[in-house]
Order: C-alpha cells, then structure tokens, then sequence
C-alpha cells in the first residue's frame, strides 16, 4: 500500500472502529426498545416504521461507512465511490422517511420531528456526498465532513419521541426485576 494513500485513513482508524461499535451497540439497543414498546403496545408498525426504522437505519449505515473507511484500501477512489452511494442510498432513504412521515395519521409531527428526521439526515447525506466526491483530492476537510456525518445522523436518536419510549420501556423492565426477585 502507498504510504501517502495509507496515512489519511490510518489516521482515522480509531475514530472509526469507536463510531462503528457504538453504531452497532445502538442497533441493538433500538430493537430491543422496539420489541418493548411494541410489546407494551405503545408503538404500532406504522410509527414504528416512520420513526424508529430510520434510527436503525442510520446506525447501520453509520457502522458501514466505518468498516469502508477502516479497510486497507490500495486507492482512495474505490471508498469515495463506496461513500457516495451510501449518500445517494441515503438521500433516496430520507426521501421516503419524508413521504411516509407526511402519509401516517398514528402522531402529528412536530418541528423537531421534522428537523432530525428529514433535516439534519438529508445534510448529512449531502455532506457526505460532497466529501466522497472531494475524497480523491486528498485533503482532510472531507474527511472530517464524512466523519461529522454519521454523529448528524446519529443524533435523531436523542429527539423527544424516542426518550419517552425508552423510558417507557425502562420502566417496564424495572418491573419485570421487581417480578423476579
């Protein structure tokens, strides 16, 4: 491998396993929350789908760029090209998370339904697609975009819909401690 290929990714190796098992972590936590809410029937397929759908998908593709950008690549073409499709993919994703959120009658969205659902993941999309076309030039700035990209998207977990579930569900696996002791 070429020593001045080698170094930008190098660089970023921790950075990247740190983001991809915390995405990874966080899958697995949303669908337990999942099977929780919907087993205490606070959720239906419909919202489930609108609005905690794309927090796994997001922690997948987050857990994806990582493993693109932490394997030994001989060019730094081939995970440029990798990394715009999972951009366009992306785009395309928040498009129809835009469609069904306007289609769903179960929740009226708020502001912030709106902002870190559709908002804050399409310019995530959009800076990753810019840095996976400036990836070749060799400069850091993209990097540092595509590694800003995954924490935008990552960060619609934290919106007001999605705590009250997993307080919910907390409260529910408190009980069933109580129950088994």
């Amino acid at each position: 491998m070429e020593q001045g290929i080698a170094l930008p990714f190098a660089a970023w190796e921790s950075f990247y396993v740190i983001v991809g098992s915390s995405a990874a972590a966080l899958t697995g936590l949303q669908f337990v929350v999942i099977v929780l809410g919907a087993e205490m029937k606070l959720i239906s397929g419909t919202t489930t789908r609108v609005f905690a759908s794309p927090a796994v998908v997001h922690f997948c593709t987050t857990l994806l760029m990582s493993a693109i950008l932490s394997a030994p690549w001989q060019t730094v073409a081939i995970p440029a090209v990798c990394l715009a499709a999972c951009a366009v993919v992306g785009i395309a994703y928040v498009a129809l998370v835009l469609r069904d959120i306007q289609r769903q009658k179960a929740y009226v969205p708020v502001v912030e339904d709106w902002l870190w659902h559709v908002a804050l993941p399409a310019l995530a999309c959009g800076a990753l697609l810019v840095s996976a076309i400036t990836l070749p030039l060799r400069t850091a700035i993209p990097l540092f975009a595509v590694g800003a990209s995954p924490a935008s998207q990552e960060a619609d977990q934290s919106d007001r819909g999605d705590s009250e579930l997993a307080q919910a569900a907390w409260a529910h696996v408190k009980k069933m401690e109580i129950g088994c002791e």
